[in-house]
């Protein structure tokens, strides 16, 4: 059993940053590899970014290349998302994602993933 905790949501001016973190349980936190995810109302779950298991790939949505930045700490057990620039469509609800048994990265579909936090609200007014 995994657990995943995040943290760091609020509200935010356009063009403001805000940094979510998110905690994980377990031992074996160094071989899952680890995506964020969002939700506004209304809208599918949609893929934000991801990194591999020994932090050598990374992978963004068009949507926030250039503006996100996902990190980890594997001696912490965290993964981080930096996000700058915001803007108010990017108000959701974030979660972050483990895939436990990592064969393929990037994973973009949130159904290949297999352990969820409970999320974060990010609101970005204008």
């Amino acid at each position: 059993q995994v657990q995943l905790v995040e943290s760091g949501g609020g509200l935010v001016q356009a063009g403001g940053s805000l940094r979510l973190s998110c905690a994980a349980s377990g031992r074996t936190f160094s071989t899952y590899d680890m995506g964020w995810f969002r939700q506004a109302p209304g809208k599918e779950r949609e893929f934000v970014a991801a990194i591999s298991w020994n932090n050598f790939n990374t992978r963004y949505a068009d949507s926030v290349k250039g503006r996100f930045t996902i990190s980890r700490d594997n001696a912490k057990n965290t993964v981080s998302l930096q996000m700058n620039s915001l803007k108010p469509e990017d108000t959701a609800v974030y979660y972050c994602a483990a895939d436990i048994h990592p064969v393929a990265f990037p994973r973009l579909s949130h159904v290949e993933y297999d352990y969820w936090g409970q999320g974060t609200q990010v609101t970005v007014s204008s």
